[in-house]
Formats: C-alpha cells, sequence, structure tokens
C-alpha cells in the first residue's frame, strides 16, 4: 500500500468513530497520525519491510504501528472491519458533504435508514430528511447542492493526493531493468490543481521489459493494458497511471505531447503548419525528415520558440508570449521571503507561536505573520480583544528569543454577514497585518456576498483578503462571488489578494490569479499552516502562481523584509 492508501484507511477509521461516537481523543488520536503518514518522505511499506519501529514517528503508538503493518501485509486492518460491522463504511462519503457531518450523518443512518449517497439523495427529494430533528428546507438544499458539487468532481484527485499515490509507481520503475530517463508528463507536470490520470514517459534499453516490470506494481487494482510500449492500471485509490516507453531520438517531443495541454498542443501544431512543419509525439519533422525532437527545447526551437515552462502551456497566450520574447519570469519557491498566514495553538494550530516562527526562520523567511482566528470562530478559541493582546505580550518575548525574523502581529479577522469586521477597530489598528476572510453564510447569493467583501476591503485597516472564494477542492465549491468585482476593488484599495496554498484550497484559481496580475493586485502566497509540517506546502502555492503567470515582482511576499514594511506603510504615507 502507498502512505496516500494508510492515511485514507485511517481517516476513514476517525470517521467512522466520530459517527459512532467515541472518546474524541482517540479520534484526534487517528488524525494525528493521518497528518503523520501525509508528511512521511519515505514509504511506510518500506519501513515495515526494513523492520523499523514505526513508534518513533510523531503520533504513532504501539496500536496504530501494528496496524499499519496488518494494512502493508493485507491492505486493511481489523480495527476498521471490527468497527465497519457496527457503522456502514459507506456513511464516510456522507460525512464528507458539505454541511453534513458526523452528529447528522449518524441521525440519518439511524432515522432514516441512509447508508449512501443515493440514498440520502432520494429521501432528501421526497421531505423526508426535514422530518428529521436538527434539519430544514435551507439545510436540505445545501445537502442537495453538495451532493450535486459530489458528483461532478468525482474522478479528479487533488494534486497533492496525485503526487502521494504515484510516488510508489515511480520508485518501482526506478528499479526497473535497464530504465534510463523518467519523466511525469500531463495535467501533473503542468501542476493542475486536479488530475483525472498520471501518464509516466521513460526511455529503457528493453520497452516490453519495461512495461511488464510496470504492470507488476503491487499497489495497482487492475491491469488495463500492457503491450511492447505502453502500460496502463489502476491503483486501489482509483487513480489511472499510463506509462509510454520512448526512444531517445523523440524524447523531447513525445514529452512535449504528453505534457499537453490539449489547446497548447493544437495551437502549436498550427504553427507548425503555418512554416511547413509536421509535430507529433515522434518529433518535428520537415517533409520525411525528422528535424528535432531529442529535447523538448530543441522541439520548441524547430519552431522559432523558446521553452515554454509546462505550468504555461494551458493556450491563454503563451505561445504568442514566447514569440514576442515576452514570457515572463516565474516565481520559485526560493524567491519566497515570508508567509503571511499560519496558525499557532492560541486558536486552532498544533504547535507553539514560538516553534511557528522558529519553523519559518528554518526555512530562510524574513518575516512571518502569526494569524490566529478572530472571535467569531468560537469553536476554534478565536482572538478576542483581551487574547489578542496576551498574544501580543508572547509576541514580544519570542521576537528577543528568535532573532532574524520579524514576527508580526496580525490575525485572521471573519468578515461578518454585513461585511463587518469581528474585531474593534482599536484592535485592528495596532496589528501589523490585518488579513480578513469569509468562514460563515456562505450560501448567500453573488450580490449579497460580493457587496459583503467588499464592504469590508474598504475598512482602512485590511491589507489582505484571504481564500477569496471560499472552496475547497473536491468537496466545496467556491460561494456565489462576483470576483472580478473584487479584483477591481482590491486594485482601487490597495489591497493584496491571497493564493492560499493549502492543495485542499488553492485559492485563488490560476485563471483569477493572472486576472490580479493584470490589473496590478499584489498576489500573497501563504501556506494558512496549522502545524509546522502544514508550511511544506508552500509548493503547491507557488505552482498554482507560477500557472497565473506570476513572478517574484506580482508577489507581496517575495519581497525583501524592507520593500514589504513600505507596501505595509502605504496607508499611513496617505494617498
Amino acid at each position: 500500500m502507498e502512505n496516500a492508501d494508510v492515511a485514507a484507511l485511517l481517516d476513514e477509521l476517525a470517521d467512522l468513530l466520530e459517527i459512532q461516537g467515541a472518546n474524541p481523543f482517540r479520534i484526534r488520536a487517528y488524525r494525528n497520525a493521518v497528518h503523520t503518514v501525509h508528511g512521511l518522505s519515505r514509504p511506510l511499506a518500506e519501513m515495515v519491510e526494513e523492520g523499523e519501529d514505526l513508534t518513533e514517528l510523531p503520533a504513532i503508538g504501539q496500536d496504530l504501528a501494528g496496524y499499519i503493518e496488518e494494512m502493508i501485509e493485507t491492505g486493511s486492518f481489523s480495527r476498521l472491519e471490527a468497527l465497519a460491522e457496527e457503522v456502514p463504511r459507506s456513511l464516510t462519503t456522507i460525512v464528507k458533504l458539505e454541511g453534513v457531518g458526523p452528529k447528522k450523518a449518524k441521525k440519518l443512518w439511524q432515522e432514516l435508514g441512509v447508508e449512501t449517497v443515493d440514498r440520502l439523495e432520494e429521501v432528501a427529494r421526497a421531505g423526508e430528511v426535514e422530518t428529521v430533528e436538527g434539519f430544514g428546507k435551507k439545510s436540505v438544499e445545501k445537502m442537495l447542492r453538495a451532493i450535486e458539487d459530489l458528483r461532478s468532481l468525482q474522478g479528479r484527485f487533488r494534486i497533492s493526493e496525485a503526487e502521494d499515490l504515484v510516488r510508489g509507481v515511480l520508485e518501482h520503475l526506478e528499479a526497473g531493468p535497464g530504465i534510463e530517463r523518467m519523466e511525469v508528463a500531463g495535467s501533473l507536470r503542468r501542476r493542475k490543481e486536479t488530475i483525472g490520470d498520471v501518464d509516466i514517459l521513460v526511455q529503457a534499453e528493453d520497452g516490453a521489459a519495461a512495461v511488464r516490470h510496470f504492470v507488476d506494481f503491487p499497489g495497482a487494482q487492475r491491469v488495463e493494458a500492457a503491450g511492447g510500449t505502453k502500460g496502463s492500471l489502476v491503483l486501489r485509490s482509483g487513480l489511472q497511471v499510463d506509462l509510454r516507453v520512448v526512444p531517445a531520438e523523440s524524447w523531447g517531443a513525445a514529452l512535449h505531447y504528453f505534457t499537453g495541454s490539449k489547446e497548447h498542443n493544437v495551437r502549436f501544431r498550427q504553427r507548425a503548419q503555418k512554416v511547413g512543419l509536421l509535430v507529433n509525439e515522434w518529433g518535428v519533422h520537415e517533409e520525411e525528415k525528422r528535424i528535432a525532437g531529442a529535447t523538448e527545447e530543441d522541439v520548441f526551437a524547430a519552431l522559432d520558440l523558446p521553452w515554454i515552462p509546462p505550468e504555461l502551456r494551458e493556450d491563454r497566450g503563451e505561445i504568442d508570449a514566447a514569440d514576442a520574447d515576452r514570457l515572463p519570469e516565474l516565481l520559485t519557491v526560493e524567491d519566497m521571503r515570508g508567509d503571511l498566514q499560519m496558525h499557532s495553538t492560541w486558536s486552532d494550530g498544533e504547535n507553539t507561536l514560538e516553534e511557528m516562527a522558529r519553523a519559518c526562520f528554518e526555512r530562510g523567511y524574513e518575516y512571518v505573520a502569526i494569524t490566529d482566528h478572530s472571535p467569531s470562530l468560537a469553536m476554534v478559541q478565536g482572538l478576542t480583544p483581551e487574547r489578542a493582546r496576551e498574544q501580543w505580550d508572547e509576541i514580544d518575548e519570542v521576537r528577543e528569543r528568535v532573532e532574524g525574523i520579524r514576527i508580526l502581529r496580525s490575525a485572521e479577522v471573519d468578515i461578518l454577514k454585513d461585511g463587518s469586521l469581528d474585531l474593534p477597530d482599536e484592535i485592528l489598528e495596532e496589528m501589523d497585518l490585518v488579513v480578513v476572510s469569509v468562514h460563515s453564510f456562505m450560501e448567500l447569493d453573488t450580490g449579497a456576498m460580493t457587496d459583503r467583501v467588499l464592504r469590508a476591503l474598504q475598512h482602512p485597516a485590511v491589507d489582505i483578503l484571504a481564500h477569496p472564494t471560499g472552496r475547497i477542492i473536491n468537496k466545496r465549491k467556491p460561494f456565489a462571488l462576483d470576483v472580478e468585482a473584487v479584483l477591481q476593488a482590491a486594485a482601487d484599495l490597495g489591497v493584496a489578494v491571497e493564493l492560499n496554498a493549502n492543495p485542499n484550497r488553492l485559492d485563488l484559481s490560476d485563471v483569477y490569479v493572472h486576472r490580479a496580475r493584470e490589473l496590478g493586485v499584489p498576489v500573497v502566497v501563504s501556506t494558512d499552516a496549522h502545524s509546522v509540517r502544514g508550511l511544506d506546502v508552500m509548493r503547491y502555492g507557488v505552482d498554482q502562481a507560477r500557472r497565473g503567470w506570476l513572478g517574484p515582482n506580482d508577489v507581496l511576499n517575495a519581497r525583501p523584509l524592507a520593500a514589504f514594511e513600505r507596501w505595509l506603510a502605504r496607508r499611513s504615507d496617505g494617498p
């Protein structure tokens, strides 16, 4: 099993325990183990095979270590199977629907016999759900929308999921016979936020032997195809992985072709046809003669173009920009100078303020904002004005102990339903950085939601609008919002917008990130980390920024400290 498969089963167990009403500390222990497994750089299967003590891993006790070993050996584990005899496993899908949750799923199951999404839709449309205490017309409407969203998103994997799932396949291939070169292509190479399937190219001495080794991958649920140069398999998760064996002389052409996108490839072929060339996965041809194909650089050069980064290959003007020598210098992780959204134990974070600050310093950042939640999010113990001041005292102390990084007084302040902010002005005015976001009343229509956000942006203390559309990939669609109007307002008001780097969000989308760039709105790439390990997701935000054509000059927290402080001072400097 892959690490992602192990994490999924542990997460499923935690969901079932929560539905059952088990001890919350036990549930939390499984959730923590899921975080640990997701953060591992080595396969658990390898660790088990080598006899390593899994209890040395964070949040993995003796019982959990045994469960993991059982999963690696059998594909499941007895604790989950025993619990599944008491609580239907299909309920874990219902739990993940927006607006349901464990307690409501349990009620629906016990009172209406709901065990599947299909059955839930049936009783909801028949008006039966409204008869259950705790459910009303609005909650049923929200539930039905969530079911529609779930179905529309099936078959797509978040980029972080796809990476985790394919990692074992790549390691398996690397150990294969005569593999000389290997590269992931397709949407994963273009760093799209969701992935339908994964394409892998290899160059090998014996193509048929490479394919045979590929389809022997022990984590495959089934083999779809196996031939002399092609193979296809489906993993336990449902992710399809396709292999192509490519000769050296066609490597670059095949990599370009299978990277895509389809729209980019069409535009590229049209350019080739205008000058009498033919482009396919085997090379660039002038009549019967192949004139390029061994490298991607040669393929582009044959059409008088510089190499175009894969993230830009979506037919959004990249070929014209390359032709005019106007391709942007794209952002890199190394360009990042700070992180401007994260949470500590002052609200719903797992690590202390000092631990978060030290981890940012170790990453080479020059500044960091600790943005714990404001008080309306009572379930995460958001900061009241009094607690905010107490936190500032701790920040002053940590500043003395952690030198070399500026720690900002900040908060993630809720935008309330009427567009007002969730902390009083006197607190906001004393903060170094004010980040605002929507966490409630997400069902408002476009006009009401847009007016709400625009009012918040007009507050003179606001610096950054965080995760502007509220989406959670593969779970919750963006709320209704006129994003163009919000970006225009941000440009006019001097407010930055966040690109949330968490792969569950990646909010803003790449299209809106590109629009922000066109309007001159500064973009902040922040992790929204709730633990030290959560800081590692910055690379996903950078990938999304690159897809939106952002360079270091477009990203506020890629600026050195002095330049960032000049931006912070923009309001006090006046018009």
